[in-house]
């Protein structure tokens, strides 16, 4: 039997405003069968996205939404969880907006271990904005901020991550959606900061000014560019540093920020410190 998307949408939405070709909308349907599996009622679920062409995931799914300002959606998540830390909410961000404006609150959601579901989309471009060189622009790629080049090291959104304190870090890319709906139920499924990037294609902002005129061609350049960790694991050092390994990359327990906060409260009451 069809899965019957429309239960998780708002129709009256439809057809999206992303370009044809997008992985985005690849991403949206990985993300709603994933919760589907984890069978969770959608009033119990809160999608906050901030902007950007990301920022369109909090318009087109239809569960408690929160359409935040640029590089802000982790902070607004972090009160929205602590505030109801029963429901189940999914981070939605760019590679722009979660790593560069964003970058910082990031960071600190990693670093707080709070059960948040982060899925950073990195199409390497800032796409909505007519592409300006954001945080994981591959360097010597021309963007409009960078005409002759990009100079600028990238930042590899994974282990940036791993190393604040997220503590499930993934990667996946929209070239197999069956791997990525897997991993976001296995990211859905633990408990603290859950990050996982999800490489996607701009074939209209990054890929035709980059001698990548259309969607597959976009995409043939993230599959020469990812390997499965196994594969990656086996190869010599040298070869590593051009590629980026896919899959789950890091899951391990620690601690989790709203049972460590509960702590607080019953500290507060008892008049006594927390301990841990």
């Amino acid at each position: 039997m069809a899965f019957d998307y429309d239960k998780y949408l708002r129709v009256d939405k439809m057809p999206t405003l992303w370009c044809w070709g997008c992985g985005d909308g690849v991403i949206l349907k990985a993300v709603i069968r994933a919760i589907d599996k984890m069978g969770w009622d959608m009033k119990d679920v809160c999608v906050v996205s901030g902007i950007g062409c990301s920022g369109r995931f909090s318009s087109y799914i239809n569960c408690n939404t929160v359409h935040t300002t640029h590089g802000r959606a982790v902070a607004y998540a972090t009160g929205i969880k602590l505030a109801n830390p029963d429901k189940h909410v999914i981070v939605v961000t760019g590679d722009g907006d979660g790593l560069a404006i964003g970058g910082n609150h990031t960071i600190h959601g990693c670093r707080r271990n709070i059960d948040l579901n982060h899925i950073l989309i990195n199409n390497f471009i800032y796409g909505l904005t007519n592409s300006q060189t954001s945080p994981t622009t591959p360097q010597g790629m021309w963007t409009v901020t960078a005409q002759f080049g990009n100079i600028d090291p990238t930042f590899n959104a994974a282990k940036l991550a791993f190393g604040a304190g997220a503590t499930f870090v993934s990667r996946e890319s929209v070239l197999d959606p069956q791997k990525m709906e897997k991993v976001f139920v296995a990211g859905f499924k633990h408990k603290g900061y859950s990050f996982m990037e999800t490489l996607s294609n701009c074939h209209i902002n990054l890929g035709r000014k980059n001698k990548m005129g259309e969607a597959v061609q976009n995409l043939k350049w993230i599959e020469d560019i990812t390997m499965p960790l196994k594969k990656y694991d086996a190869l010599p050092d040298e070869e590593k540093h051009a590629l980026l390994p896919t899959g789950i990359l890091k899951q391990y327990e620690n601690p989790e920020y709203c049972e460590s906060y509960d702590k607080v409260i019953e500290a507060a009451q008892n008049n006594t410190t927390v301990k841990m």
